[in-house]
């Protein structure tokens, strides 16, 4: 067995920490990507009054159920929205955990960065 050298180590760590950036960055493209499209905004500005069954989002959109089922779908997988199914139907509502990570990431990814004493930037 091996020994690893405390470079390994180090080199070990930065790759985990390099892992959990990227992991972070995607999960905030999948965020911001569910928030660039203007039907989607309107569902979002829908469901503030609360939760909506999938038909009258339908009557209220006006897009194919197809179209608007794939709406839903980006919506739930990135956080903002749940899903409730009760027989044949679903209902939506804005998932108050996923509304605080969007505000949080929006926040981490355009936080200022300062310079300390040093010059060194920092956050």
């Amino acid at each position: 067995m091996t020994r690893r050298s405390e470079y390994d180590i180090v080199h070990i760590e930065e790759n985990r920490y390099e892992e959990s950036l990227m992991q972070g960055y995607l999960e905030s493209a999948r965020v911001f990507m569910a928030l660039c499209d203007e039907t989607r905004l309107k569902v979002l500005d829908l469901l503030r009054s609360g939760e909506m069954c999938a038909s009258l989002l339908l009557e209220q959109v006006n897009v194919a159920q197809s179209t608007l089922s794939h709406h839903m779908w980006i919506l739930v997988q990135s956080g903002i929205v749940n899903a409730r199914k009760a027989g044949k139907w679903t209902y939506y509502s804005i998932c108050e955990n996923g509304r605080q990570q969007a505000i949080d990431m929006l926040t981490q990814v355009t936080a200022t960065a300062r310079l300390d004493g040093d010059g060194i930037t920092c956050l």
